[in-house]
């Protein structure tokens, strides 16, 4: 056998033993993933996510993933001539966009991850905020009492529909859109739905995928990445526009989440092939890890 394959097959063996410990630690397990972002869109990508969440549950985990999917959602209101604006980043949704709304998260953009993790020799199934009132919401509120909609807050997790997917084996893929008890329909951000999610399940690890390296010092420099944050640092990095834009709700929906009970907290650069492992099974990790 020529020294170079041996070599191969030695580094392959290598990173299953380095992998080892973690797959021991995280056995049984929750891990709740917010996929978005350029991992949802990048056909390459998509699939290497997918077969990454197939691991996590062979390996005895339970990855719960939640959505979002605004590029989807953009092109489908502009299809149907429905007008699109944002207000501090929320997507102001009237009566005739909240129709759009639903339809493209709860439809073919949950059933298309439901389909690349089946392909990927999972057993996913979708569900929205509706089924089994797992998710109830109320109207979001901004400070400048401007009106928006059907955009809502989550106020309650119903976990035991997730619990019973898990636990039959199955991998549950969530659309952010939630009820109320009048029965009214709150199309709510998906990261802070995956923080609300992880927060209720007491999951051992949240983990965003996103478009960035992580939390960057800097923006404009890719090695300004801050390998760990605390959550009393947030509110100085808040003031000096470290922390902004989309890695508002990120951070929110993270510090949530560790006040409910989830030990670790994660954002990584969902565009990195196998993102996803080398966050949970390497020692370096990925990203931005949020601690309390």
């Amino acid at each position: 056998m020529p020294r170079t394959f041996m070599q191969e097959l030695i580094n392959k063996a290598s990173v299953l033993v380095e992998a080892l410990p973690y797959i021991r630690e995280f056995n049984g397990k929750t891990v709740v993933i917010k996929y978005g972002g350029s991992a949802m869109d990048d056909p390459a990508i998509r699939r290497l996510t997918a077969q990454d969440i197939v691991l996590m549950k062979y390996v005895g985990m339970n990855p719960v993933v939640v959505h979002g999917g605004g590029p989807h959602i953009s092109r489908a209101l502009e299809r149907q001539q429905v007008d699109s604006r944002f207000h501090n980043g929320l997507r102001v949704t009237d009566d005739a966009a909240i129709d759009v709304v639903e339809m493209v998260l709860a439809g073919s953009v949950n059933k298309d991850i439901v389909a690349l993790v089946n392909q990927a020799g999972g057993e996913a199934v979708g569900v929205c905020g509706k089924d089994g009132n797992l998710l109830h919401a109320k109207q979001m509120e901004m400070s400048d009492g401007t009106d928006l909609g059907h955009v809502g807050k989550i106020t309650q997790v119903r976990e035991h529909l997730i619990n019973v997917l898990c636990d039959t084996g199955m991998i549950p893929i969530i659309a952010p859109i939630a009820t109320d008890p009048e029965g009214k329909t709150w199309n709510v951000n998906a990261d802070s739905a995956a923080g609300e999610i992880a927060g209720a399940l007491k999951a051992e690890k949240l983990v965003f995928l996103t478009d960035a390296p992580g939390l960057l010092s800097d923006l404009d420099d890719t090695d300004s990445l801050i390998h760990q944050l605390r959550i009393n640092e947030v509110d100085e990095l808040t003031r000096k526009g470290v922390i902004a834009g989309g890695m508002i709700p990120k951070i929110e929906a993270c510090h949530r989440a560790l006040d409910r009970g989830v030990i670790k907290t994660h954002i990584v650069d969902g565009r990195t092939p196998h993102a996803l492992l080398l966050e949970i099974f390497t020692q370096t990790g990925l990203g931005t890890m949020v601690t309390l």
